[in-house]
């Protein structure tokens, strides 16, 4: 597909998106301020399929408003919170989160603070997410898990009983939120598009659509690796994510050399891993429910055991049993 062609597909899905927005003042933050990028164009240029369109925001005022937004009226439609926006380590309050439920609020904040302390390394008082909690009684709270494994999916008896509207919120994890319609609302990071791009890990990703400009911008590096199904490393600040990512881009068809494997080697010797939520953290993006019950197991045990101090052992025992 052209760029002409691209262009005209992500303004459409653009506008079909403000269009289906309620609320006026955040269709107009949305109508200025997206930013589409990653696999979608890479898609778009080879004329595949797209799994998914990723919109990202241009500032905070922008994510915080569209993550408010869907996340109440995904808590309408269970007629219940279970879900909540959080900024730092602290709930930004949703109309529907009522006074009756102050004490609950109260409770779930402070389980909030413990999980996510000021004090630790991954903790920004800027970052925005989604924190889902348990499906269950009001109240609950499941603890979070990187890997976009903490969500909430509508379950299959109200999918079947419900006509959902195109656009309307269908899954929620901590970093993004999925629209009915291929659409993925990227909250965890947000700025101008080479901000955005900095947690970013190969440049064949980094072609992007400016709802602002309207402009498509295909950086001919970009180019180059798509059409030459190149993995190249750029630089990310989650390097063991970008390890296991290239299994996903080899399947479908892209090489590797082996110095950008040192690149992520070299990059990822920056971090410690055996802080569990710098390895947490290094693992954002990885879909895998297998990750998300090695850190489980872990926290359980330094839970259950505050002396205890994993090493690598203890690591591949885990590892061994549940890949």
């Amino acid at each position: 597909m052209n760029s002409k062609a691209i262009k005209s597909v992500l303004a459409k899905k653009h506008k079909e998106l403000c269009n289906s927005i309620k609320d006026e003042n955040v269709r107009k933050l949305v109508e200025k301020n997206t930013i589409i990028t990653g696999g979608c164009i890479v898609s778009l240029l080879n004329n595949e399929d797209v799994n998914d369109f990723d919109f990202y925001f241009r500032d905070k005022e922008t994510t915080l408003a569209v993550s408010r937004y869907y996340v109440g009226r995904f808590n309408q439609r269970q007629n219940k919170s279970v879900a909540s926006v959080v900024v730092g380590n602290h709930i930004n309050r949703l109309e529907d989160m009522l006074a009756e439920n102050e004490e609950e609020i109260k409770e779930l904040e402070e389980k909030i603070v413990k999980r996510i302390p000021e004090n630790s390394k991954v903790y920004d008082p800027d970052r925005i997410r989604v924190w889902v909690q348990s499906s269950g009684v009001a109240g609950e709270m499941q603890e979070e898990e990187s890997l976009n494994q903490e969500s909430f999916d509508l379950d299959k008896e109200e999918k079947e009983s419900v006509t959902i509207e195109k656009y309307e919120p269908v899954w929620l994890s901590s970093n993004a939120i999925t629209l009915k319609g291929k659409v993925q609302l990227i909250v965890r990071f947000y700025g101008e598009p080479n901000k955005i791009h900095e947690n970013f890990d190969f440049v064949h990703c980094t072609c992007y659509w400016d709802s602002r400009t309207g402009k498509l911008e295909l950086p001919s590096k970009a180019l180059e690796a798509i059409l030459t199904k190149q993995l190249i490393y750029v630089g990310s600040k989650y390097p063991l994510c970008s390890i296991i990512r290239t299994r996903k881009f080899i399947k479908r068809g892209y090489t590797i050399n082996a110095g950008q494997y040192l690149k992520m080697a070299m990059q990822l010797n920056e971090f410690n891993l055996k802080d569990i939520d710098v390895l947490e953290d290094q693992l954002i993006g990885v879909d895998s429910a297998y990750f998300a019950a090695l850190i489980e197991q872990i926290k359980t045990r330094q839970s259950n055991d505050p002396g205890f101090t994993w090493n690598l052992g203890y690591v591949t025992s885990i590892i061994d049993k549940i890949f």
